[in-house]
């Protein structure tokens, strides 16, 4: 069993023209790129695996993007979880924080639990350096006939910048 950090449903349907406006182009174009890449990236895993540890994308200065991952931190001693995944998004966190002269955007991806709809999510927050945010939650779950994974609806949500914070 994993440990995901969890989250009320703050999320609202995603309207893709309603957030750009306030954006730069060029923000925008690197963080829809990372929200599709991290979703992507994480469906495979979630279909592959069964499940995803938390993991980084970052849009270098020359556009390239790139993914980053750290080592999992083990669980506290008397937990079922294999993995401390807050712990794990701490320390992507302060390695982007640490690098982020080279980048001029970031994401980070995490599992989490939809506490209030009882659902796993598929977390992307990303952000860029000239300030713009983005975050997007898409709900998943078995299908009870198939046993297949399901995915729900894209949604946005909010998040607070934790890369470029001063």
């Amino acid at each position: 069993m994993t440990d995901k950090p969890t989250e009320d449903a703050t999320a609202q349907p995603l309207h893709p023209g309603s957030w750009r406006a306030t954006v730069p182009e060029a923000s925008a174009t690197d963080l829809e790129n990372l929200l599709g890449t991290g979703v992507g990236a994480a469906q495979e895993q979630l279909e592959r695996n069964g499940g995803f540890l938390p993991f980084a994308l970052v849009v270098q200065n020359d556009g390239e993007v790139r993914l980053v991952a750290v080592t999992p931190a083990d669980a506290a001693e008397g937990t079922d979880a294999d993995f401390d995944a807050d712990s794990m998004i701490r320390d992507l966190n302060e390695l982007l924080r640490q690098n982020r002269d080279n980048f001029r955007a970031v994401a980070v991806v995490c599992d989490i639990t939809l506490v209030e709809e009882d659902s796993d999510a598929i977390h992307v927050a990303a952000e860029h350096r000239d300030g713009s945010l983005f975050a997007a939650v898409l709900p998943y779950g078995p299908n009870s006939e198939t046993r297949e994974l399901e995915f729900g609806q894209l949604s946005a949500d909010t998040n607070e910048p934790t890369v470029w914070v001063d």
